[in-house]
């Protein structure tokens, strides 16, 4: 399977990393097939993504809904499935975001194996594989899978985890040679193209504004979104891959890390970024009122460093340089005016 071009399905087309693995498709000379939840969008994405009409077609579909999967699917032969629910707040239940991620993910890949795709290439996270574990400083591998039932495991870490799983028993038990793979991206950050970016892009932004009264004693893995959308490519048609994951991440950063980047590489522009660390009792404290600190308390101090030699050494991937992520990032919200220079 290393044919480049034919028609590919890539679901979520609105979304961040979506619209990145669509632009590299269409350079790649595939026809790309995407679902949105609202067609009068297209104009828009289009006007982002590029391609033609007849390279890039749009179809209305929802995760938890039959409607449109038979139409996106047809005439392609490999997916790209990308689209599952994110939210910058907790949701009020789990399964506002378990649900979706999950069913979606087994609804894809039904109409997949109809629509005879050859190869499905699922975006999971390291949301799949870091967390609970307890506390501590830890290096993880594809081998590594978030116990859903261990301390401090959120929704969304829960939803990646158990969408993932059903996937890939799925696939065992009804897949008939349809090959699988998994992609499971850090945290993903990159140039954004206007308001409608990735929760992702958060921290950053609110770094920038100055929205944060310090750095707390917050880490996580950061990747380029190029760089993740290069990688799905790869994994659509290099051979021998079937059943693989492959971790997407580059080096594990503390938010001061970040926060001392954006300063030396932008000067004035990052003016308000503070370099102050947070004590831990008053993350604590804000968690009371905030449920979005509330999150993340269970985080302070740990460091869930993630391995992705196996991409390197399996399918010669590699990361640009963290701090050209992070100064692209905060130039293109500074130009989207997304943040006030």
């Amino acid at each position: 399977m290393d044919k480049i071009g034919g028609t590919v399905l890539v679901t979520g087309g609105s979304g961040y990393i979506a619209g990145y693995i669509i632009r590299a498709l269409l350079d790649e000379g595939w026809t790309v097939n995407t679902t949105v939840r609202d067609l009068a969008r297209e104009a828009q994405l289009r006007a982002q993504l590029g391609g033609s009409y007849a390279t890039l077609r749009f179809f209305k579909a929802d995760l938890m809904d039959d409607k449109g999967w038979r139409a996106a699917m047809d005439g392609c032969s490999h997916v790209c499935h990308v689209a599952s629910p994110i939210t910058v707040q907790a949701p009020r239940q789990e399964d506002e975001l378990i649900l979706p991620a999950r069913e979606g993910a087994l609804r894809a890949l039904r109409f997949a194996r109809a629509a005879g795709v050859e190869r499905f290439v699922q975006t999971s996270s390291v949301a799949a594989i870091v967390y609970g574990h307890g506390k501590g400083i830890r290096r993880f591998t594809e081998a590594d899978w978030t116990d859903t039932d261990g301390p401090g495991v959120h929704a969304y870490a829960k939803s990646k985890t158990l969408a993932e799983r059903a996937a890939r028993e799925w696939i065992a038990r009804e897949g008939r040679g349809m090959e699988f793979v998994s992609i499971n991206p850090s945290v993903v950050l990159g140039p954004v193209w206007g308001e409608d970016y990735s929760t992702s892009i958060e921290l950053v932004r609110q770094l920038l504004a100055g929205a944060v009264p310090g750095c707390a004693d917050l880490g996580f893995g950061v990747v380029d979104v190029r760089d993740v959308a290069a990688l799905h490519v790869r994994a659509l048609t290099e051979p021998g891959i079937d059943g693989e994951r492959f971790i997407a991440s580059g080096p594990f950063l503390k938010m001061i890390d970040i926060a001392r980047i954006l300063r030396q590489q932008l000067g004035q522009k990052a003016r308000r970024v503070p370099l102050r660390h947070v004590p831990d009792w008053m993350v604590h404290a804000l968690a009371l009122v905030n449920p979005m600190v509330r999150q993340v308390t269970g985080e302070l101090g740990n460091v869930r460093d993630t391995d992705a030699g196996h991409a390197l050494s399996r399918l010669g991937w590699a990361t640009r340089p963290v701090e050209q992520t992070i100064t692209d990032c905060a130039q293109s919200l500074i130009e989207t005016r997304v943040v006030a220079a």
